[in-house]
């Protein structure tokens, strides 16, 4: 299987979108005058998504970097952790400056150079994935020696103890301690997701979307969200379905399967630059007196997602063909270099 092709690109569309989608209603649709009950319930949706989003995302990331992390030199694996560290400090900082001027997007952003170093080291942003990513592989690195039957059980009570509410609320960091499980499986067993891939079927998306929802309900209505081991548990059932879901869409529903593909393979701009045009938006609208209506209340979560992907799409095209394409790969002047060496 190639990470450029099949139900792991559709799985990253997926989680792309419902990214933006999560926070188009968390930061902008709840705020909007006259919101009532429909937009509470798309953020109710929203919020059941939540061991499905991030999880999933690191699952098929953790898939794809066993070329890396087990490479006999050190050389792979600390250029792209040092690849997506840079790109989170250039996002923060670019987010920073941008998303001043709208002082009324309920979003974090650092105020002064102190709260900027925290965000880039331990109070990550909303841009934390980025972080996670480098971290894993650092992690993944140092452990890659240590038997997958021990590193799977501590990394899950890892994210049982982070889920809990142990750790300090310092931005997103529990996120970052929750979620390297579902790397470390992706990463350890790769070969078993694939079978587990190519065996679903209408019946097991069926039944799994079925756990997933009376599961993700239970969790909910009996406050379950904080028990030890509850919310990983969760995330496995979540991201088993996600798997299976993404799988079956990918085999038989090609119509659906391609744009999701296409977009699964472009996540890095539309994640870093999404909440900038976000935040603009919703500063327009609310300079222009923006009224909620039931109909608005409906659709406009969709329509306003497929906007900003769209606008990050185009940004990101343009910055591309400026010059500019070293914001998404800051390591990028270093490797022509090292081609036009090895070329002379």
């Amino acid at each position: 299987m190639s990470a450029r092709v099949g139900w792991p690109d559709v799985a990253k569309g997926v989680c792309i979108i419902l990214v933006v989608l999560w926070h188009v209603v968390t930061k902008h649709a709840v705020e909007v005058h006259g919101a009532g009950a429909i937009t509470e319930a798309w953020a109710t949706l929203n919020a059941q998504l939540l061991p499905l989003r991030m999880p999933l995302f690191f699952l098929i990331s953790g898939m794809f970097a066993g070329s890396v992390v087990n490479a006999p030199a050190g050389t792979p694996w600390r250029r792209r952790a040092g690849r997506l560290a840079a790109v989170y400090v250039i996002w923060v900082v670019i987010q920073t400056f941008v998303l001043a001027l709208t002082p009324d997007f309920d979003t974090a952003r650092a105020e002064n150079g102190w709260q900027l170093l925290a965000q880039v080291t331990i109070s990550p942003t909303n841009l934390w994935y980025l972080l996670a990513l480098a971290v894993y592989l650092l992690v993944a690195r140092l452990v890659r020696h240590v038997p997958t039957d021990l590193v799977l059980p501590v990394a899950f009570v890892l994210a049982a103890v982070a889920a809990a509410g142990v750790i300090p609320d310092l931005g997103n960091l529990w996120q970052l301690v929750q979620n390297l499980f579902f790397f470390l499986a992706g990463l350890r067993m790769r070969s078993v997701i694939e079978r587990f891939a190519a065996g679903s079927s209408r019946l097991r998306t069926l039944m799994l979307g079925t756990a997933y929802v009376a599961a993700a309900g239970a969790v909910g209505v009996l406050g379950m969200r904080q028990w030890p081991g509850v919310w990983p548990l969760l995330a496995i059932v979540a991201v088993a379905f996600g798997v299976v879901a993404c799988a079956m869409i990918d085999r038989r529903l090609d119509v659906v399967a391609r744009p999701l593909r296409w977009v699964g393979q472009r996540t890095l701009p539309i994640y870093v630059i999404h909440m900038i045009p976000l935040a603009m938006i919703d500063g327009a609208l609310r300079g222009a007196g923006w009224v909620a209506t039931p109909v608005v209340e409906v659709v406009w979560p969709i329509v306003l997602t497929a906007v900003v992907i769209t606008i990050c799409l185009a940004v990101h095209a343009v910055l591309v063909r400026v010059g500019l394409g070293v914001l998404f790969d800051p390591l990028q002047p270093i490797d022509r270099m090292a081609e036009g060496r090895m070329a002379g």
